[in-house]
């Protein structure tokens, strides 16, 4: 084989330059012989060459790419193939091929049906189903980025080769000409996957869960409904309707989800979505049927639902009753009818009824005592746990503060991509057709849930604080801050070099402050008045809620 020949003299190099090595060429510098390790920190080096010496002037090159190579007549080197053959989105993708296995974007792609009424010709030799999968999926993590811009930062140093062919990034049109070819079929398939790759790695790992009970312990969920705004076009506005006003001329359309969240990791367990509906009690009533009849392996009779006081109606809940179990905060305007003695828990069974259908329930009535704060309103829990020996009543009002981190919190972390990204402000989707506002919904579902994957590993390897309230304590998943994982994942995957057990080091240096036990008067949702505050704050700081029950044993 012929080989190079030694310069004369040193080639001028400067950053930015690529340089090509044959790959069997590679090998480790280390005296053994063995191969690098996670541990050792070293470059390659470049077998049958003079062996590097401390002060020797020596170029240090990143691993772009592995390709085959493209000699030109008068002897340039060039990268064979195409950016998008080789671009993933990191640590992101690492994350789901280590608990689904390898290639399952790719796999996807293979079997996605695109439209060709939107790619043929030239549009079709631009990008690939797998490529476009990634983008959107990364589009949803980059609020203020358009898609070429997405395209840009997912090809990251690859844009940097010599490649065969020229190459640049897709334009706007020809990226939503993809995005209405592939449609949201193939991103709805990868959620599915994505969601079953978090419920398996909480299935084999332990503490992933909060649960209740002693002998017979339940996982503990949430669900919620939201609203999500959308552009407004003739199109979305006519399929899904817009609130707040009653000739549904507000200013813009939304979709309304139900999220469905494990209330320890946030972790999503399925989120059926619609119309917003004029009817906010019907649309959520909708929601929770559709996940009932769709979502039917998200529930089992190992968990506990946590659910808000929307009322969801006696046969509804007793449909519930039949997957799983449940712990509903009532209104004050249904009615009950006792049919038990006080147990010992302070709790008692009752009737409730509705729609022709009566089933028994077990009720927890409670008060809540906050330090400086006269809260008068009793609380009054219903649950299709009887068993009071079993689920203590004090422990079921205890537990059932945890909704709001389940529900409420998760879907404000999930949001905060989205702030700023759409044609309004707060968060909003990009999408102006029903279509492709189904595929973003699915790509966000997606970019958030691995996310918060990759946030979970970054948890499990951390070291535990040293001082502070969770000294010798275990990470948890809420310890991290998730938008700091966002920042740094983006970072990897432009960059392509950060590997993922230094990715996840860095994610955990930074914790959140968690269960300062603050509190605000009760008023309409708003962004929260506390301001930021580090360990050392004590200024919001107050004396945990207490929980008092309403009635007495005799």
């Amino acid at each position: 084989m012929s080989s190079y020949p030694v310069p004369d003299a040193a080639v001028p190099v400067s950053a930015g330059m690529i340089v090509a090595v044959p790959a069997g060429l590679l090998a480790s510098p280390l005296k053994n012989g063995r191969g690098l390790g996670d541990s050792d920190v070293s470059a390659l080096v470049i077998g049958g060459t003079g062996k590097i010496g401390t002060g020797g002037a020596t170029v240090f090159l990143k691993v772009v790419a592995v390709t085959g190579a493209v000699v030109t007549r008068d002897g340039q080197v060039r990268a064979g193939g195409r950016p998008y053959d080789h671009a993933t989105l990191g640590p992101l993708e690492d994350w789901l091929d280590a608990q689904a296995g390898p290639g399952v974007i790719d796999g996807i792609a293979e079997r996605a049906a695109l439209d060709s009424r939107y790619v043929k010709g030239k549009y079709r030799r631009l990008l690939t189903a797998a490529f476009m999968i990634r983008v959107i999926v990364l589009w949803t993590l980059m609020p203020e980025a358009q898609l070429a811009g997405v395209i840009a930062a997912l090809a990251g140093d690859l844009a940097l080769l010599p490649w065969s062919r020229q190459w640049h990034p897709a334009s706007e049109r020809a990226c939503l000409d993809w995005r209405k070819a592939l449609g949201p079929a193939p991103l709805r398939e990868l959620q599915d996957m994505v969601l079953a790759a978090a419920a398996g790695e909480h299935a084999e790992r332990d503490g992933q869960s909060l649960t209740i009970g002693n002998e017979e312990p339940l996982e503990v969920h949430s669900g919620d409904g939201s609203l999500l705004r959308v552009p407004d076009t003739p199109e979305n506005r006519a399929e899904f309707g817009s609130v707040g006003t009653a000739d549904g001329s507000a200013a813009w359309p939304c979709v309304r989800l139900f999220p469905m969240n494990n209330v320890f990791t946030r972790s999503l367990l399925a989120m059926p979505w619609g119309a917003a509906g004029t009817d906010k009690t019907a649309s959520e009533q909708r929601l929770l049927d559709t996940a009932m009849r769709e979502h039917p392996h998200v529930f089992t009779k190992g968990q506990v639902w946590l659910l808000d006081r929307l009322w969801h109606g006696v046969p509804r809940l007793e449909a519930l009753a039949e997957l799983t179990h449940w712990a509903v905060r009532l209104k004050s305007d249904i009615s009950l009818k006792r049919v038990s003695e006080l147990y010992p828990d302070h709790s008692y069974l009752a009737e409730v009824s509705g729609d022709g259908v009566t089933m028994t329930v077990r009720v927890i009535e409670y008060f809540v005592e906050i330090e400086g704060q006269d809260v008068k309103e009793m609380f009054c829990l219903i649950t299709s746990l009887l068993d009071w020996e079993q689920y203590p009543g004090p422990e079921l009002a205890a537990l059932y503060k945890w909704r709001w981190d389940g529900s409420e919190t998760a879907l404000r972390e999930a949001k905060a991509p989205l702030h700023g990204a759409g044609p309004g402000t707060g968060a909003m989707l990009r999408s102006g057709s029903p279509l492709l506002v189904a595929q973003e919904i699915a790509a966000w579902a997606i970019s958030t849930e691995m996310t918060r994957g990759v946030t979970r590993d970054a948890a499990l390897a951390a070291a535990p604080a040293r001082k502070g309230r969770r000294a010798g304590q275990p990470v948890r998943y809420r310890d991290l801050s998730l938008a700091r994982a966002r920042r740094l994942i983006l970072a990897a995957v432009r960059a392509g070099t950060a590997g993922y057990t230094t990715l996840t080091g860095k994610i955990a240096e930074y914790r959140t402050v968690t269960d300062r036990n603050r509190h605000r008067k009760r008023k309409s949702k708003s962004p929260s008045t506390f301001g930021h505050a580090g360990p050392k704050d004590t200024a919001t700081r107050i004396a945990p809620a207490v929980i008092i029950m309403a009635n007495n044993p005799a």
